[in-house]
């Protein structure tokens, strides 16, 4: 992300307060929409800069199938794009490996037990044998 891309940001944003001052309390709730509606804008912005097309696709994907998995992944591109972590597009497969990273961290970090059902099943036990007996 380049410096002229986030000064574009940061004029857009400054524009949004001024006219929000403006507006003043008159504005009410149409305000909150707005403002929802503004940070929607900026994180699709951000977004369009930061993914190459092949990873916007599957993060829409992605968002189709578990929609608190995409807004994760989103949240974490956004933040490695304001610190001037990212240097290029991400491609597709880096969106993969975030994604598997992503998985490793919530598995070991026993997010939730979303995780696996693991059955050990008792050795050296037959049930018909006991039948025999009576």
């Amino acid at each position: 992300m380049s410096d002229a891309d986030l000064e574009e940001i940061r004029k857009g944003r400054l524009a949004q307060l001024q006219q929000q001052q403006q507006g003043g309390a008159s504005g009410g709730g149409g305000g909150e929409d707005q403002r929802k509606q503004h940070e929607a804008d900026a994180r699709t912005s951000i977004l369009s800069q930061v993914l190459s097309p092949e990873a916007a696709d599957r993060l829409g994907r992605i968002r189709l199938v578990k929609e608190s998995r995409a807004t994760d992944v989103e949240n974490r591109l956004i933040m490695l794009a304001r610190s001037g972590q990212l240097r290029n597009k991400v491609t597709e497969e880096q969106l993969k490996e975030l994604l598997g990273a992503m998985t490793e961290n919530a598995e070991k970090g026993g997010g939730g037990g979303g995780g696996r059902v693991v059955i050990t099943r008792r050795k050296d036990w037959d049930d018909d044998d006991d039948l025999l007996d009576l």
